[in-house]
């Protein structure tokens, strides 16, 4: 009986561990895409882009997944913005 429990929480544990490395490999992917946009940044590291919903530049950070903290899902121009920062097209000054 106790050889059938260690055996299953060895292959639970095995399973979180493939789990944290899947999850960890694509963070990593996620932060390379987002460095070789190569968006300039001020001295607070936030992104200097030009917002493509209001046409106004704005000084944001930008999350691994390249998504400006102003992104709002609901809007076409945000997602295109976020797909244009992912692409490393965005505008900015």
């Amino acid at each position: 009986m106790a050889d059938d429990q260690l055996e299953r929480v060895l292959k639970q544990k095995l399973r979180e561990a493939g789990r944290q490395i899947g999850e960890a490999k694509r963070a990593y992917r996620r932060a390379r895409r987002a460095a070789r946009a190569e968006l300039p940044h001020d001295d607070a590291g936030r992104a200097r882009i030009v917002c493509r919903r209001y046409a106004e530049r704005r000084r944001v950070t930008v999350d691994p997944e390249g998504r400006p903290a102003c992104f709002d899902a609901s809007a076409q121009d945000c997602q295109g913005c976020a797909e244009d920062i992912r692409a490393g097209d965005i505008e900015t000054w």
